[in-house]
């Protein structure tokens, strides 16, 4: 959390309305605080307040939650590495064992569950791009409050406006702000100059604080440097009572600390985001003359540094060493200098970034280093330099995402996504190209390898090399068990993963044995009719009957077909896979007119689902032909040879004749269909 505005003044009746929202509807609640339509010369834009009092929501409420998380979302990367970092105060493994995309993930899903917390507050900080953030709101028993400028939440989740102070706010704000004593008149005057905007308050009451400089005083400067903005046509774009008190309070600093004003510049330059300390502690060649000078005396940096404090230029955080510097600032700054001398601040502002020894990004110890500076790296338009040491700093930055995003689950991805489709070799050859590179670069026990060699393991047992498969799959879920425990939903995923290959090759008292173990532990995790939940019981179902329990079998699979009918609906992969295996069941006890009705249906809705070659739909055609032949009729006869005709060039087209599920359907036997859940 940032840290509390001692300041912060009012607001009471928007703090109360906004905790009455956010608890309306107990959980899962998602608010946003919106600046209000303000008068045409603030143009809606920043200072009103609205981080400040999400700040203050948080402080004064926080009794209310175990867990309070703040994030700030006006770069999207830095959404995802810092709900990283909250992984390990969620019991999880932190990014640095995992990735930053897992840490983030497992995170996510843990607020999702309430799990250890059901009671937590996520804060979105400049969440200005509704598209960006939706993905990442997780839906679980906690409160959501977003911050933005961007009235298009107001379309999407609750909104409460933040306007400018009421007078009375104002009076009060000042009598705090300000040392020494201001009447309520004379604060009553500034606020009416200052159109009651928080922060132009802030600035006014910090200049008084530290001059002692009489409100009459202040008024006059500050008519005759609006005047002055206004007779050069600027600003167009920032409030102009803002831009005035910015002005004056910059002017009074020059004269009592010019050096200040020459680290306010070049923090300008930096993101929004806090600026580590140690950024402005080096020795760095270069830099223009008066900000080398600053960093070389330590003493003046300190000074310079709490001048911008007490001037409210900046937010001096001596708890995690940072400078912060409010992005209406930075904007007002950045527009008074001369073209030639933004040049030369960016430039100052990339050897500082690029000084800094930030360590190998590929070695995950120094992720932390590499992520405290991320969010001033688009910000300081790293990426336009053509300085050949600022693109090699750009490239670690890339090397860091790279490495931490686990772009190796990128390349898995889309062996899965390949293994999905049906294209099962293809799937092994990407899988397998992945494989190798993960463990080349992350080591047979990180997760993103087991994940991998998880899906690489299903890719095989796909194509029929069963032998393979198993001995992968055997391995891999001894890792799980040993690395997260019996209950951990990837070790879950694993176990039901083998219970499957057990079966195909010929274990199938071993894989019901697992399969049995497995289905008790999955409502733990998600509840007892979750889809994951009800899939992976079909596949319970499956081994009964492949251990001569068919009767056992088609009790089960009709109890979960009526659920995932309820849940998903009839033409889900998830139903129509336990629809296909309650034809077989009924088969398999002599039912086959009800069978082929059965059948019937599921390879419609497969076919029009996934497409007549898909592996899915030949096999559930398969199973519908060797029912047609068990009703002996010469019409069933009939269509049944049609079907095998053209079953038979589909197969030899699709996977090969050899293929265990060709051999099979050659055969007249049946073919099961079964699920392996997808990661989470």
């Amino acid at each position: 959390m940032p840290p509390r505005n001692k300041n912060f003044t009012g607001r009471e009746d928007l703090l109360e309305r906004l905790y009455a929202r956010m608890t309306a509807g107990s959980t899962g609640q998602v608010t946003v605080v919106l600046p209000k339509v303000l008068p045409q010369a603030l143009h809606g834009l920043g200072g009103v307040g609205k981080t400040q009092m999400a700040v203050e929501f948080a402080y004064r409420y926080r009794h209310k939650y175990d867990l309070v998380w703040w994030i700030s979302a006006d770069q999207r990367v830095l959404i995802r590495s810092s709900l990283a970092t909250l992984a390990p105060h969620l019991d999880l493994p932190s990014a640095a064992a995992i990735g930053v995309e897992d840490a983030a993930n497992a995170a996510l899903d843990a607020l999702r569950r309430g799990e250890p917390y059901d009671r937590w507050l996520l804060v979105f900080d400049n969440a200005d791009e509704p598209e960006e953030i939706r993905d990442v709101i997780p839906e679980g028993p906690g409160h959501v409050l977003i911050a933005s400028r961007n009235h298009r939440w107001e379309d999407v989740v609750e909104a409460v406006p933040v306007d400018v102070f009421t007078r009375e706010e104002s009076i009060a704000f000042l009598a705090k702000r300000v040392r020494k004593a201001i009447t309520p008149e004379d604060a009553d005057r500034l606020a009416e100059q200052l159109g009651d905007l928080p922060l132009a308050l802030e600035q006014a009451g910090a200049l008084q604080a530290e001059t002692g400089m009489s409100v009459d005083q202040y008024i006059e400067l500050l008519h005759r440097h609006t005047g002055q903005l206004l007779d050069e046509g600027k600003p167009t774009e920032y409030p102009i009572s803002m831009t005035a008190a910015w002005e004056l309070s910059v002017s009074r600093l020059s004269e009592r600390r010019p050096e200040a004003i020459d680290l306010l510049r070049c923090c300008a330059f930096f993101g929004p985001e806090p600026i580590p300390r140690d950024v402005f502690g080096q020795r760095v060649s270069g830099l223009n003359p008066r900000l080398s000078e600053i960093l070389a005396n330590p003493i003046k940096m300190s000074r310079a540094v709490g001048e911008l404090g007490r001037f409210a230029l900046a937010r001096i955080d001596p708890t995690s060493r940072t400078i912060q510097v409010h992005r209406l600032i930075q904007a007002l700054v950045r527009d008074e200098l001369e073209p030639e001398e933004r040049v030369t601040h960016l430039a100052d502002v990339h050897r500082l970034l690029t000084g800094m020894p930030l360590g190998n990004p590929e070695e995950s110890v120094n992720w932390g280093r590499h992520g405290g500076i991320l969010g001033h790296v688009v910000p300081a338009r790293v990426h336009e330099s053509r300085d050949l040491k600022v693109r090699g700093f750009a490239l670690d930055l890339a090397r860091y995402l790279y490495t931490s995003g686990d772009p190796l689950l990128t390349w898995n991805a889309l062996a899965r996504s390949v293994r999905l489709s049906g294209h099962y070799a293809e799937a092994c050859d990407l899988g397998e190209e992945a494989l190798e590179y993960g463990l080349e670069y992350l080591g047979a026990e990180h997760p993103a390898y087991l994940l991998t060699a998880k899906d690489l393991s299903i890719a095989w047992r796909r194509l029929g090399e069963l032998g393979k498969a198993l001995e992968m799959c055997t391995d891999v879920h001894s890792r799980y068990v040993r690395r997260y425990g019996l209950d951990h939903p990837d070790t879950l995923a694993a176990a039901m993963s083998l219970a499957n290959v057990q079966r195909n090759n010929g274990q199938e008292e071993e894989g019901l044995k697992l399969a049995a173990d497995t289905v008790t532990r999955y409502p733990r995790i998600y509840g007892d009719d979750h889809p994951y939940t009800l899939a992976c019981t079909g596949n319970l179902a499956l081994l009964y009957r492949t251990c001569q329990e068919p009767a056992q079998a088609l009790e089960l699979n009709e109890r979960i077909l009526e659920k995932l009918e309820q849940r998903l609906g009839r033409n889900h992969h998830y139903y129509l896979t336990v629809a296909a295996n309650l034809a077989s069941d009924l088969s398999a006890l002599g039912r086959h007119e009800e069978a082929v009705e059965r059948g019937r249906d599921t390879h419609h809705r497969l076919a029009e689902l996934v497409g007549a070659n898909h592996p899915m739909a030949l096999a559930c055609a398969a199973n519908l032909s060797a029912d047609l032949n068990h009703l002996g009729t010469s019409d069933a006869m009939e269509e049944a040879e049609g079907l095998r005709q053209d079953l038979r060039s589909r197969y030899a087209q699709k996977l090969n004749l050899e293929h265990p599920d060709a051999v099979a359907f050659l055969e007249g036997r049946h073919l099961d269909l079964d699920f392996d859940p997808p990661p989470i």
